[in-house]
């Protein structure tokens, strides 16, 4: 029997955009957002991308047009907790 669901995403590589800002940098981040950079040649961010990903191929996208980098603070990456949310449920 032939399973053809996809793997869960701990085990699948990440997948990085690739492209050059309005100033010529190199941008690179993860379609995550939790990973990438800015450099000064596309040889260096594809070296950066490679180490990240074990060296496996395809692992970005080249994106046309100007791509900025954006940096969010954490709190826009991490879930937000409430006192509740953090209470341990207990079964007798």
């Amino acid at each position: 029997m032939k399973n053809d669901a996809e793997p869960p995403s701990c085990l699948q590589p990440p997948i990085f955009m690739v492209g050059q800002d309005s100033r010529g940098g190199w941008v690179v981040a993860e379609k995550g957002g939790m990973r990438g950079g800015l450099f000064a040649d596309r040889t260096q961010a594809l070296r950066y991308i490679r180490s990240e990903n074990g060296n496996r191929p395809y692992a970005f996208v080249t994106v046309t047009g100007v791509f900025e980098l954006t940096i969010a603070p954490p709190s826009a990456v991490l879930p937000q907790f409430t006192a509740d949310a953090t209470r341990e449920r207990r079964v007798a």
